[in-house]
Protein backbone atom coordinates (compact mmCIF):
# COMPACT_ATOMS: atom_id res chain seq x y z
CA UNK A 1 0.00 0.00 0.00
CA UNK A 2 2.77 2.62 1.06
CA UNK A 3 4.13 1.40 -2.50
CA UNK A 4 0.77 2.62 -4.43
CA UNK A 5 0.02 5.47 -2.35
CA UNK A 6 3.34 6.71 -3.89
CA UNK A 7 2.33 5.99 -6.88
CA UNK A 8 -0.99 7.37 -7.53
CA UNK A 9 0.46 10.75 -5.70
CA UNK A 10 3.44 10.55 -8.51
CA UNK A 11 0.64 10.02 -11.22
CA UNK A 12 -1.75 12.86 -9.71
CA UNK A 13 1.11 15.29 -9.71
CA UNK A 14 2.10 14.71 -13.09
CA UNK A 15 -1.35 15.12 -14.05
CA UNK A 16 -1.76 18.74 -12.59
CA UNK A 17 2.03 19.80 -14.22
CA UNK A 18 0.14 19.61 -17.58
CA UNK A 19 -2.79 21.19 -16.51
CA UNK A 20 -2.02 25.31 -16.82
CA UNK A 21 -4.17 28.66 -16.13
CA UNK A 22 -7.99 28.21 -15.65
CA UNK A 23 -7.94 24.05 -15.83
CA UNK A 24 -4.91 24.11 -13.16
CA UNK A 25 -7.11 26.32 -10.81
CA UNK A 26 -10.60 24.28 -11.58
CA UNK A 27 -8.84 21.18 -10.72
CA UNK A 28 -7.68 22.83 -6.91
CA UNK A 29 -10.75 24.11 -6.71
CA UNK A 30 -12.31 20.66 -7.27
CA UNK A 31 -10.35 18.86 -5.73
CA UNK A 32 -8.30 20.55 -2.41
CA UNK A 33 -9.54 21.40 0.69
CA UNK A 34 -10.90 24.77 1.25
CA UNK A 35 -11.87 25.36 4.47
CA UNK A 36 -14.21 28.07 3.81
CA UNK A 37 -16.56 25.48 1.23
CA UNK A 38 -17.46 24.17 4.83
CA UNK A 39 -17.99 27.03 6.86
CA UNK A 40 -19.58 29.75 4.58
CA UNK A 41 -22.14 27.46 2.29
CA UNK A 42 -23.63 30.27 0.71
CA UNK A 43 -20.27 31.25 -0.64
CA UNK A 44 -19.36 27.98 -1.97
CA UNK A 45 -22.36 27.51 -4.11
CA UNK A 46 -21.97 30.94 -5.22
CA UNK A 47 -18.42 29.74 -6.81
CA UNK A 48 -19.65 26.80 -7.99
CA UNK A 49 -18.56 24.06 -5.27
CA UNK A 50 -20.68 21.83 -3.34
CA UNK A 51 -20.24 22.24 0.16
CA UNK A 52 -22.12 19.10 0.92
CA UNK A 53 -19.14 17.37 -1.12
CA UNK A 54 -16.42 16.21 1.46
CA UNK A 55 -14.55 14.07 -0.89
CA UNK A 56 -11.48 16.62 -0.55
CA UNK A 57 -10.70 15.51 2.75
CA UNK A 58 -8.95 12.87 1.10
CA UNK A 59 -8.63 13.62 -2.58
CA UNK A 60 -6.39 16.63 -1.24
CA UNK A 61 -3.46 14.57 0.27
CA UNK A 62 -2.74 13.10 -3.11
CA UNK A 63 -2.59 16.45 -4.33
CA UNK A 64 1.17 18.29 -4.27
CA UNK A 65 2.76 21.79 -4.91
CA UNK A 66 6.48 20.89 -6.34
CA UNK A 67 8.24 18.76 -6.87
CA UNK A 68 9.90 18.96 -3.44
CA UNK A 69 6.80 18.72 -1.76
CA UNK A 70 6.22 15.29 -3.66
CA UNK A 71 9.42 13.96 -2.87
CA UNK A 72 10.00 15.27 0.94
CA UNK A 73 6.23 13.74 1.57
CA UNK A 74 6.47 10.13 -0.10
CA UNK A 75 10.10 10.13 0.82
CA UNK A 76 9.18 10.35 4.55
CA UNK A 77 6.16 7.62 3.88
CA UNK A 78 8.35 5.15 2.50
CA UNK A 79 10.83 5.44 5.65
CA UNK A 80 8.35 4.92 8.20
CA UNK A 81 5.23 3.47 6.17
CA UNK A 82 6.91 0.19 5.39
CA UNK A 83 7.55 -0.85 8.56
CA UNK A 84 3.85 -0.19 10.02
CA UNK A 85 1.98 -2.14 7.10
CA UNK A 86 4.33 -4.67 7.53
CA UNK A 87 3.28 -5.00 10.91
CA UNK A 88 -0.72 -3.92 10.90
CA UNK A 89 -1.30 -5.42 7.61
CA UNK A 90 -2.33 -3.42 4.07
CA UNK A 91 -6.19 -3.41 4.70
CA UNK A 92 -5.56 -2.23 8.58
CA UNK A 93 -3.07 0.16 7.07
CA UNK A 94 -4.96 1.73 4.27
CA UNK A 95 -7.72 2.55 7.19
CA UNK A 96 -5.41 4.44 9.33
CA UNK A 97 -4.04 6.39 6.42
CA UNK A 98 -7.24 7.34 5.62
CA UNK A 99 -8.87 7.90 8.83
CA UNK A 100 -5.63 9.99 9.53
CA UNK A 101 -6.08 12.16 6.31
CA UNK A 102 -9.75 13.22 7.48
CA UNK A 103 -8.87 13.90 10.58
CA UNK A 104 -5.88 15.90 9.84
CA UNK A 105 -8.21 18.02 7.12
CA UNK A 106 -10.68 18.27 10.23
CA UNK A 107 -7.94 19.86 11.96
CA UNK A 108 -6.98 21.84 10.01
CA UNK A 109 -10.64 22.94 9.19
CA UNK A 110 -11.70 23.49 13.11
CA UNK A 111 -8.70 25.79 13.13
CA UNK A 112 -8.94 28.13 9.72
CA UNK A 113 -12.57 27.35 9.37
CA UNK A 114 -12.66 31.32 7.07
CA UNK A 115 -9.58 30.21 5.47
CA UNK A 116 -10.33 30.42 1.60
CA UNK A 117 -6.29 29.11 0.94
CA UNK A 118 -6.53 25.33 -0.74
CA UNK A 119 -4.74 22.67 1.35
CA UNK A 120 -2.98 20.13 -0.44
CA UNK A 121 -0.22 17.01 0.38
CA UNK A 122 -0.56 13.99 2.33
CA UNK A 123 1.69 15.91 5.28
CA UNK A 124 -1.64 14.93 7.40
CA UNK A 125 -2.12 11.36 6.73
CA UNK A 126 1.84 10.65 7.03
CA UNK A 127 1.78 12.77 10.19
CA UNK A 128 -0.90 10.01 11.48
CA UNK A 129 1.77 7.32 9.62
CA UNK A 130 4.46 8.57 11.93
CA UNK A 131 3.00 8.45 15.22
CA UNK A 132 1.83 4.53 14.60
CA UNK A 133 5.79 4.15 13.97
CA UNK A 134 6.48 5.90 17.36
CA UNK A 135 3.65 3.93 18.90
CA UNK A 136 4.77 0.41 17.21
CA UNK A 137 8.34 1.12 17.36
CA UNK A 138 9.63 3.37 19.81
CA UNK A 139 13.36 1.79 20.27
CA UNK A 140 13.64 1.74 16.42
CA UNK A 141 16.56 3.77 14.98
CA UNK A 142 17.34 6.20 12.36
CA UNK A 143 20.04 8.20 10.87
CA UNK A 144 19.98 11.72 10.10
CA UNK A 145 21.58 13.74 6.99
CA UNK A 146 22.75 17.04 8.73
CA UNK A 147 24.18 19.06 6.41
CA UNK A 148 27.05 21.35 7.97
CA UNK A 149 28.10 23.31 5.12
CA UNK A 150 29.52 20.99 2.17
CA UNK A 151 30.27 18.37 5.17
CA UNK A 152 27.90 16.01 6.15
CA UNK A 153 26.69 14.51 9.60
CA UNK A 154 25.57 11.16 9.84
CA UNK A 155 23.46 11.48 13.68
CA UNK A 156 21.67 7.92 14.68
CA UNK A 157 19.22 8.88 16.91
CA UNK A 158 15.77 7.00 18.08
CA UNK A 159 13.07 6.88 15.54
CA UNK A 160 10.52 8.00 18.55
CA UNK A 161 12.90 11.18 19.72
CA UNK A 162 12.73 12.01 16.13
CA UNK A 163 8.70 11.76 16.29
CA UNK A 164 8.41 13.86 19.55
CA UNK A 165 10.59 16.21 18.04
CA UNK A 166 9.13 17.01 15.14
CA UNK A 167 4.96 16.82 16.69
CA UNK A 168 6.69 19.67 19.07
CA UNK A 169 7.68 21.36 16.16
CA UNK A 170 4.10 21.17 15.13
CA UNK A 171 2.25 22.32 17.76
CA UNK A 172 4.99 25.19 18.83
CA UNK A 173 4.24 26.38 15.36
CA UNK A 174 0.27 25.54 15.09
CA UNK A 175 0.32 27.72 18.30
CA UNK A 176 1.89 30.36 16.82
CA UNK A 177 -0.34 30.22 13.45
CA UNK A 178 -3.40 30.28 15.37
CA UNK A 179 -4.16 34.40 15.24
CA UNK A 180 -3.39 33.71 11.34
CA UNK A 181 -6.44 33.47 8.37
CA UNK A 182 -4.50 30.52 6.77
CA UNK A 183 -1.96 29.43 8.91
CA UNK A 184 0.66 30.60 7.57
CA UNK A 185 1.42 28.40 4.18
CA UNK A 186 2.08 25.38 6.02
CA UNK A 187 -1.05 23.21 7.65
CA UNK A 188 0.24 22.62 10.76
CA UNK A 189 -3.14 21.76 12.61
CA UNK A 190 -3.30 19.06 9.92
CA UNK A 191 -0.39 17.75 11.16
CA UNK A 192 -1.10 17.63 14.41
CA UNK A 193 -4.76 16.38 13.91
CA UNK A 194 -3.23 13.46 11.81
CA UNK A 195 -0.31 12.28 14.32
CA UNK A 196 -3.33 12.50 16.85
CA UNK A 197 -5.34 10.13 14.46
CA UNK A 198 -2.64 7.74 13.99
CA UNK A 199 -1.41 7.31 17.91
CA UNK A 200 -5.60 6.71 18.47
CA UNK A 201 -6.58 4.02 15.60
CA UNK A 202 -3.11 2.01 15.72
CA UNK A 203 -3.62 -0.01 18.93
CA UNK A 204 -7.08 -0.30 17.94
CA UNK A 205 -6.26 -1.13 14.24
CA UNK A 206 -2.91 -3.40 15.15
CA UNK A 207 -3.73 -7.39 15.44
CA UNK A 208 -1.68 -8.81 18.62
CA UNK A 209 1.69 -10.57 18.14
CA UNK A 210 1.08 -14.52 17.68
CA UNK A 211 3.49 -16.44 19.47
Amino acid sequence: MVYAVVAVCAVVFLWQTSLSGNAAAQFLADYALIPRRYDDPSWAIRLGLDPGDYAPLLTSTFLHGGWLHLIFNMWTLWLFGRAVEARMGTGRFLLLYTFSALLAGYAHMLAYPTSMTPVIGASGAIAGILGAHASLFPSARIILLIPIIIIPLFLPISAFWYVALWFGFQVWQGAGALGQTTGGGVAWWAHIGGFVAGLIFVRALTPPVRV
